[in-house]
C-alpha cells in the first residue's frame, strides 16, 4: 500500500507493488476491527454533513468487488451509493465525458463508492479507441480539474489501485470459469484486456503521472493475496476519512429528549 508521488528510477510504479503485504494478525479480527471504525465514520459523516468520493480502479479480477463489499458491509445504507462504471450510454455519450459522473457526486452527509470511474477516459478509452488521442490527453488537465472543483468544495477523495500480477489475473479467471455461479463475471473483454497488458501498463502510468496531486493522490494496493489487499484498502480508506471526519457526537434535540421523557418517564 503505497502513495505514487516518488516516480521509480525505471519510471515504473506497478513494478514496485510485485508482492503482497502480510497480515501481522487474524484476517477477520483485522476486518471487525476495521468495519467498526468505518462505520463511526460513516455517522460522523451524516451528522456533520461530510462528502467524500472513494473510487476503485485496476486490473480485472483485482479484487475491486470484495474489497467495496467489505468496505462497506456496516454502513448505513441511506448514506452511500455504489457506482459500478461500465460503458456511457448514448444519452452519456452525447455530453462532456464527466457528465455522468457529476451526477453521481454525494450530496451532504453522504459517501459515493464508484467501481471503475473517470479515468476509464485514459485508460480503456484510450487504449480500445474509444476516444481520440485528442479527447484523453485533453482529459487529463480536465480529470485535475473536476478533482480539484471537488476538493475545494470540501469533498475528500480517495483513489485506489488494485493491481494483481498477470499470473494471478489468469488464474482468477480460470477460477471464474470453472465455477458454475461465476462464470458471468468473465467476458470477452476480459481476454481483450489480458492481451493488451502492455498497452494498458503504459497507459496506466501515464495516469499516475499525470493526476497524482495532492488533493486526489493515487493509492496502489497489491492485490495478488484477495485479504491482506481488502485490509490495506479498509485500512487506507479510513486512515484517510477519519482525520477529517468530527469524532464527537451530535448534542441531543431537546424536543426529542422532551418527548422521549414523556414517552419513557
Amino acid at each position: 500500500m503505497t502513495k505514487v508521488h516518488d516516480k521509480p528510477a525505471d519510471g515504473n510504479r506497478l513494478a514496485r507493488h510485485e508482492h503482497p503485504e502480510r497480515l501481522d494478525r487474524p484476517y477477520k479480527d483485522a476486518l471487525k476491527e476495521l468495519q467498526e471504525k468505518l462505520e463511526k465514520v460513516m455517522v460522523g459523516h451524516i451528522v456533520h454533513k461530510k462528502r467524500s468520493v472513494i473510487l476503485f480502479e485496476g486490473w480485472d479480477a483485482a479484487g475491486k468487488g470484495g474489497a467495496i463489499k467489505r468496505l462497506t458491509a456496516e454502513w448505513d445504507p441511506r448514506a452511500f451509493s455504489v457506482w459500478p462504471i461500465s460503458a456511457p450510454t448514448a444519452e452519456e455519450q452525447a455530453h462532456n465525458f464527466l457528465w455522468r459522473f457529476w451526477k453521481r457526486l454525494p450530496a451532504a452527509g453522504e459517501i459515493a463508492v464508484f467501481d471503475r470511474s473517470w479515468y476509464g477516459r485514459v485508460l480503456v478509452e484510450r487504449v480500445e479507441g474509444f476516444a481520440s488521442a485528442a479527447d484523453w490527453r485533453r482529459s487529463f488537465d480536465e480529470i485535475n480539474q473536476f478533482e480539484a472543483q471537488l476538493a475545494a468544495d470540501g469533498t475528500t477523495i480517495i483513489k485506489l489501485f488494485l493491481h494483481v500480477s498477470p499470473e494471478v489475473q489468469d488464474d482468477r479467471l480460470k477460477a471464474r470459469l470453472d465455477h458454475p455461479w461465476k462464470r458471468w463475471k468473465v467476458s470477452a473483454e476480459d481476454f481483450r484486456n489480458r492481451e493488451r497488458r502492455a498497452d494498458y501498463l503504459a497507459a496506466m502510468e501515464e495516469m499516475f503521472e499525470r493526476t497524482d496531486t495532492a488533493a486526489a493522490p493515487w493509492i496502489i494496493i497489491n492485490g495478488d493475496k484477495k485479504k491482506s489487499a481488502r485490509i490495506a484498502a479498509l485500512q487506507t480508506v479510513y486512515d484517510r476519512l477519519a482525520p477529517v471526519t468530527p469524532a464527537d457526537p451530535p448534542e441531543p434535540l431537546e424536543e426529542v429528549m422532551q418527548l422521549a421523557r414523556s414517552a419513557f418517564g
